[in-house]
This record gives structure tokens, C-alpha cells and sequence, in this order.
């Protein structure tokens, strides 16, 4: 008896040490920057696309989801 309540009470304790969380508070906040402003390493960079112009940005987006596009793909069976 003595065992199994010493054994429940361990059992409680690591349950309730699992259900801890961490105070999320963060006093560093990142800056986000637009996605059209580029990538440090060009070589991640779409051909044709200029770092930094929204309308290159557009342009290359609206292209790569022509692509996947089923309608306009016109598939045939």
C-alpha cells in the first residue's frame, strides 16, 4: 500500500512538471522585412527576378501559379 501511494504521488508529480509551460516574454523583436527585398545568397534568387522590385516579384509569383494551375494546363485524359 505504501508502495503503490508513494508510487501514485511520484506519478502526480512528474505529470504536473510535464504540464509546465515557460513564460514566452521576449524582449528581442525581429523587424520583418517585405519577401520582395530579397535573400542574402543570390543563388536562392528565381532567374529574372531583381532583389528589392515588388513588381518583379509579382510577375515571377503569378508565373510560378500559372504553372500549377489544372485549368490552364488544359489535361487531357
Amino acid at each position: 500500500m505504501r508502495r503503490t501511494l508513494l508510487t501514485s504521488a511520484l506519478l502526480a508529480c512528474v505529470a504536473l512538471v510535464a504540464c509546465g509551460e515557460k513564460p514566452q516574454t521576449s524582449t528581442a523583436r525581429k523587424a520583418d522585412a517585405p519577401a520582395y527585398s530579397g535573400t542574402v545568397a543570390a543563388t536562392f534568387a528565381a532567374p529574372g527576378w531583381k532583389p528589392g522590385d515588388a513588381a518583379s516579384w509579382e510577375q515571377a509569383l503569378k508565373k510560378r501559379s500559372q504553372g500549377q494551375n489544372e485549368y490552364v494546363r488544359g489535361s487531357t485524359p
